[in-house]
């Protein structure tokens, strides 16, 4: 059970014929749910005494919701006695792997890695002169080169094309982009008893430099949702967008939906702050439910996705960002894929050293859905970032009995 109709129809038609050849007596079948129902329907069916799933893919702060509820197998433990000797866990690395602990204990493994990345023209800062970005490019740096980056293009005296895309609108997954300018400044959401720590100055700034960038983006950006800013980067109308790596595919390969190429999108970590570069992960992760009939075989199913073969297999045929630091090295049969996996070998790196996550707790879903209120809040101009960030910290604090 997943979510995303496109993924679950690749995974049964590509991915699982690929499985089946090694074990071919396993019968896997993928069915999709809606993201918004993802996590209600898991939770019916780890509870139910006739489940009809045996495993599910979890959104990243997921996983601590479901754990606790005892509904997942523990896999270092539990199922050691089905995972193969060469199977390493040490070759994960250790942010996409962490979205599957909870309490010590490893209830998930990655399947769908990601990273919030920054996507860039080459030929947009070419034409506004200016350098072409890389890690070391701060925050103060691209702020300022943002009205350089709102530019006639075609000589015809009318701007075409602006700075920066992202999502902007209202969502669940909103909160990442301030955070991890948020991260990056050495700022956290939570400290380690999960008090709110970001109703701050740094906060502030970090929020407010969401806000302000929709001065260098096009008209009507403050409604971007995902695949708006996309769109806009894709026909050339932005310079830099912030979103998921996984976008670069869409954004800079396929004809058939961009006017870009490979040679003209450059991918790399977000604008550093003064702890270093940002990115924030973003992780699916496979797991098995403990009431499952078939643990032995959903987990071998799992191991074998997130395994060296299978994780090599899937980056190289579909696409996938690997979660594996030998993967990440390899070089890739398709040349696109070179420059997305050195930017999502730094992108790990630098999460894992400044936590860039979203909340890890049992009540992370409710906790998210205040962030997006109070964030959109600011963002849509209903109140300043500070009193956006105060009403979060509220609600939360209320929420958590803090």
């Amino acid at each position: 059970m997943m979510s995303n109709d496109a993924f679950a129809q690749t995974w049964q038609d590509q991915l699982v014929p690929e499985f089946n050849k090694k074990y071919p007596y396993i019968d896997v079948t993928i069915d999709s749910t809606p993201y918004d129902s993802l996590l209600a329907k898991g939770l019916l069916n780890g509870t139910s005494p006739d489940p009809d799933y045996d495993l599910i893919t979890l959104d990243d702060p997921w996983t601590p919701q479901l754990a606790d509820s005892g509904l997942l197998l523990e896999l270092k433990d539990d199922a050691a006695e089905w995972t193969e000797d060469d199977y390493d866990w040490d070759d994960f690395n250790t942010a996409p792997l962490a979205a599957g602990e909870w309490d010590d204990g490893q209830y998930g493994v990655p399947l769908r890695s990601n990273l919030l990345l920054m996507l860039y023209n080459k030929d947009l800062y070419q034409k506004a002169g200016l350098p072409e970005p890389t890690a070391n490019l701060t925050w103060e740096e691209y702020m300022s080169q943002a009205p350089k980056l709102v530019q006639d293009t075609d000589g015809d005296g009318s701007v075409d094309s602006w700075a920066a895309g992202l999502t902007w609108a209202r969502g669940v997954l909103s909160p990442p982009f301030w955070q991890t300018v948020l991260n990056s400044n050495g700022g956290e959401l939570f400290n380690e008893d999960m008090t709110p720590s970001f109703n701050t100055p740094e906060g502030e700034q970090a929020l407010q430099t969401q806000v302000d960038l929709l001065k260098y983006a096009p008209s009507g950006a403050s409604t971007y949702n995902y695949t708006e800013p996309l769109d806009a980067f894709r026909q050339g109308k932005v310079a830099t967008l912030f979103t998921w790596g996984s976008a670069y595919r869409s954004a800079a390969v396929d004809p058939e939906v961009t006017t870009l190429t490979p040679e003209r999108v450059g991918i790399q970590t977000m604008p550093a702050g003064s702890e270093g570069p940002g990115a924030h992960r973003g992780i699916w992760s496979g797991a098995v439910f403990k009431n499952s009939d078939n643990p032995e075989a959903a987990w071998t199913f799992l191991q074998w996705m997130s395994s060296k073969e299978g994780e090599l297999w899937a980056s190289n045929n579909l696409g996938s960002f690997p979660a594996r630091k030998s993967t990440l090295s390899t070089e890739p049969e398709e040349e696109w894929l070179a420059p997305v996996f050195a930017a999502t070998q730094d992108g790990f790196d630098v999460a894992a050293s400044g936590e860039m996550w979203r909340p890890r707790a049992v009540d992370s879903n409710a906790i998210q859905e205040i962030l997006a209120n109070e964030t959109s809040a600011a963002v849509q101009g209903d109140k300043s970032a500070g009193e956006a960030l105060e009403k979060a910290d509220e609600q939360i604090r209320d929420l958590l009995g803090k």
